[in-house]
């Protein structure tokens, strides 16, 4: 039974969801590929390419080459080699991205990532990921002189062609590796070994203490008792508190000790399930909206962040805004609206200009998630000085409409989160993302990456830019509509 990286990784978060991927997959929920994580792989992919681009002699097998065929071409004459293949004899599989051969007959290990630093959390450990690597290289008999991580260099803006050795960073990694090999390696084993045990499937797996974004994806396997309205749905609880509970015997959190310590917003949480309705501070709503400004501009914007910047002037993963959304309200209830998609990949400067002529600097700007729209505001001023007074007094004049559903509207059916997408079908339930063809954010910049990048992929074109107008604009009308359904609280 072989074992990758990614596996290893997988067995380092859930032992027990590895081993239902591995022996028993027809039972393993594979959920529907995202398109996130989509663009994560392509990334990385481009990202490689570049790699590659550092190493002009390099010599790329072919796809998914064998550990045979490998071995054969390592004994040609080159000295650096694209995606060649290993094995152990236990099944420890390795892809290596980059290999060096050395004069002296050792080789060095070049693991390329996407990202602008090297990860050492649990769920993304780029030091895992490359003693994993060496392990398997290391059984199959080679000698590994040196380790090094190639990642994005942060500080890198792109001016016309990209060149690689300005875009990528290559860290030496190999005395941080020595460091962890001993107890990675025994991790690996432990591993191997695992996956070729019986367990049983109706116990609970480990993810069983954690929070849930840090749950596998056969939780709802392994824990069927877990049911809505569970602990974990507690907004901001930590595993300690989690582990607390299990061991009272607590799994609902209708079950929850009076007296057990938690925040005040999670205590709220407790009472609105107990209680089975929302709690409503209407005064501190009604003070905190009446001190607000008019007009009210409700605000959205949608971005496109890439690894590789795709346009002057940008860094890897910087956020290029690329549509907004402005639902202004006056004193008077009278409402107008401003919306611009860019029709190109550039610098958002005509979006700005839309914006200012639209809005002026007047009234508050009301977001959901403020610190979202005031970090592109910031990185637009920095591209654009001479709108810097505008998106400032945007920043300094600006109202997160989030922050109202923290403590002073707690409602159980929120389920914890207070995520507009959360929010909006319990308070305006006619109003919905499912009737839209882009229901998210991520569809949105997948779906406009693609329109500028592959225009060829769309049947029509027209109806596309219509789409993602209808997604922002609903973002901004649902502000609108919970807002007033706060300010007409009986």
């Amino acid at each position: 039974m072989q074992l990758t990286k990614t596996n290893f990784i997988q067995y380092l978060q859930c032992p027990e969801s590895l081993w239902l991927l591995k022996n028993k997959p027809e039972n393993y929920p594979n959920g529907e590929f995202s398109l996130f994580l989509e663009k994560l792989v392509t990334e990385g992919y481009e990202v490689e390419a570049y790699a590659q681009d550092l190493f002009p002699e390099g010599l790329k097998l072919e796809s998914f080459v064998s550990p045979e065929k490998t071995k054969a071409k390592l004994s040609e004459n080159h000295s650096h080699f694209f995606q060649p293949a290993f094995e152990t004899a236990k099944g420890a599989l390795a892809v290596i991205d980059i290999l060096e051969k050395n004069q002296d007959g050792s080789y060095n290990i070049y693991e390329v990532k996407s990202s602008t630093s090297i990860h050492t959390d649990k769920k993304h450990n780029h030091l895992k990921d490359a003693c994993f690597q060496k392990y398997v290289m290391t059984e199959c008999g080679y000698n590994i002189s040196k380790v090094f991580i190639i990642h994005l260099n942060k500080e890198y803006v792109k001016n016309g062609e990209i060149n690689p050795n300005e875009l990528l960073e290559i860290k030496d990694v190999t005395d941080k590796l020595d460091e962890i090999y001993s107890e990675t390696v025994n991790e690996i084993n432990a591993a191997l070994n695992f996956l070729t045990k019986q367990i049983d499937t109706s116990s609970n797996c480990s993810c069983i203490e954690n929070t849930r974004n840090n749950h596998c994806d056969a939780f709802k396997y392994f824990n069927p008792e877990v049911r809505q309205h569970s602990i974990y749905e507690i907004n901001g609880i930590r595993a300690k508190k989690i582990i607390e509970l299990r061991d009272l015997g607590v799994l609902n959190i209708k079950d929850i000790p009076s007296d057990f310590v938690l925040s005040e917003k999670q205590q709220l949480q407790v009472v609105s399930n107990i209680q089975k309705k929302p709690l409503i501070q209407k005064d501190v709503i009604n003070e905190t909206l009446n001190s607000l400004k008019f007009p009210l501009h409700f605000i959205d914007y949608e971005t496109f962040p890439t690894a590789i910047p795709k346009v002057d002037g940008m860094r890897p993963h910087q956020h290029l805004t690329f549509q907004v959304s402005i639902h202004t309200l006056a004193e008077d209830g009278m409402i107008s609206h401003f919306e611009y998609l860019a029709d190109k990949m550039e610098l958002p400067k005509k979006l700005i200009e839309g914006m200012e002529q639209f809005t002026g600097s007047t009234g508050t700007f009301v977001s959901w998630y403020a610190p979202f729209e005031k970090k592109r505001n910031e990185e637009m001023a920095s591209l654009f000085p001479e709108h810097k007074s505008y998106l400032e007094y945007i920043n300094s004049h600006m109202f997160d409409l989030e922050k109202l559903f923290y403590t002073a509207y707690v409602d159980y059916r929120f389920l914890g989160r207070t995520s507009i997408k959360n929010v909006l079908p319990v308070l305006e339930p006619e109003l919905s993302y499912k009737n839209l063809e882009i229901q998210n954010g991520t569809m949105a910049l997948d779906t406009w990456g693609r329109l500028m990048l592959e225009p060829e992929s769309f049947e029509d074109t027209e109806t596309v830019k219509k789409d993602l107008l209808a997604y922002c604009e609903l973002d901004t009308e649902a502000m609108v509509r919970i807002y007033q359904k706060l300010k007409n609280l009986n």
